[in-house]
């Protein structure tokens, strides 16, 4: 059974070539870390200081309106990368929250191994230069899908790329995700359980 710094370096290594002495320093520059159900890896106003690498969980990125409403931005899970990157990079506090939906587990990486990493491998700032460059598109792609069409084609496209979240994920927070509410969102299941 593969444990969670295998299956970071498995990721890792779609993007780059990496040697022997080189895994061994990312091995030995992670933790593991574990939140429940529940439980922030970030809160509004924190500084993120750290990247995690889902290798068990689900998590949500959520933001409150200007009325106080709760709205979900998008959902991360497993084999994906979690960080506010703009707090992270220039040391600003966040206005989100990353939540645990379920219980998760991560890889993480301090600052301080980010930057001992990105001096010591030559080739780790090219690897995640590619991981962020994926990641933006993926996430600008299923955003501009999501938002045309009716509440229906909006729920329809959420099932088709995230199968694996619609049994994972609370109602109500798909129903933000997908911005419809939850009582639309339950009439549409029901009609499409017919």
């Amino acid at each position: 059974m593969k444990t969670p710094s295998d299956r970071l370096l498995d990721y890792l290594l779609q993007f780059g070539s990496l040697n022997q002495q080189q895994t061994e320093l990312i091995r030995n520059s992670v933790q593991v870390k574990t939140l429940r159900k529940g439980e922030f890896f970030l809160q509004a106003g924190q500084v993120a200081r750290e990247i995690g690498f889902i290798t068990g969980g689900v998590f949500r990125v959520l933001y409150y309106d200007r009325a106080g409403n709760e709205v979900t931005r998008y959902f991360v899970e497993e084999n994906q990368f979690i960080v506010d990157l703009n707090s992270y990079t220039n040391h600003l506090p966040t206005s989100e929250y990353i939540e645990a939906l379920t219980d998760c587990e991560l890889v993480i990486f301090s600052r301080r191994a980010m930057e001992t990493l990105s001096q010591t491998i030559l080739v780790w700032d090219a690897i995640i230069q590619k991981i962020t460059a994926k990641a933006l598109s993926d996430k600008v792609y299923k955003i501009s899908l999501m938002m045309p069409g009716d509440a229906r084609s909006r729920y329809e496209f959420f099932l088709e790329k995230f199968p694996n979240l619609a049994n994972r994920v609370p109602l109500q927070y798909i129903a933000s995700y997908i911005g419809i509410t939850k009582s639309s969102l339950s009439r549409i299941r029901r009609e499409m359980d017919r």
